[in-house]
């Protein structure tokens, strides 16, 4: 392994740890960056694509666990594991970790990411991220904010 792919691999965990952190904290123009202009967020059943689109999701979510969570503290928190990425090019990669995500309640849901990326503009950014949930906890936030999106 070279230097410069040590250099790719650090950039893209960084990517990853950032996604969850600005997201998690409502940093929406931050998390935003971290996505090519016009990559795509899918979801089982939606698929966002460019930035706007991106955006649109992460502020219903927004909205939907502020209502689900009522009177409880209001906060998520995505957690990322075994990390797995594979250079493809000197500036192209893929990626996958599983995620798991808690509430003021605790374990609330979990999956697995799946994301292509790209340098762009001389930085690394999502191209594609896939988010596959494989459970969530009944009556939970995630199942709250879930069967709000649905209704819509």
């Amino acid at each position: 392994m070279d230097v410069e792919e040590l250099i790719a691999r650090e950039s893209i965990r960084d990517l990853v740890a950032r996604y969850n952190s600005t997201a998690d904290s409502g940093r929406f123009d931050e998390t935003l960056a971290l996505f090519a202009p016009d990559a795509v967020l899918e979801l089982p059943h939606e698929r966002h694509e460019g930035r706007d689109a991106i955006r649109g999701l992460f502020e219903g979510v927004r909205s939907s666990v502020g209502a689900a969570a009522g009177d409880k503290p209001r906060f998520l928190r995505h957690c990322t594991a075994t990390l797995q990425i594979d250079l493809t090019s000197p500036t192209t990669a893929r990626s996958r970790c599983y995620f798991f995500v808690l509430t003021a309640d605790g374990l609330d849901h979990w999956g697995r990411y799946i994301d292509e990326m790209a340098v762009v503009d001389g930085e690394w950014r999502f191209t594609r991220r896939r988010a596959l949930t494989d459970a969530r906890v009944e009556g939970g936030l995630g199942s709250a904010a879930l069967r709000d999106q649905q209704s819509h």
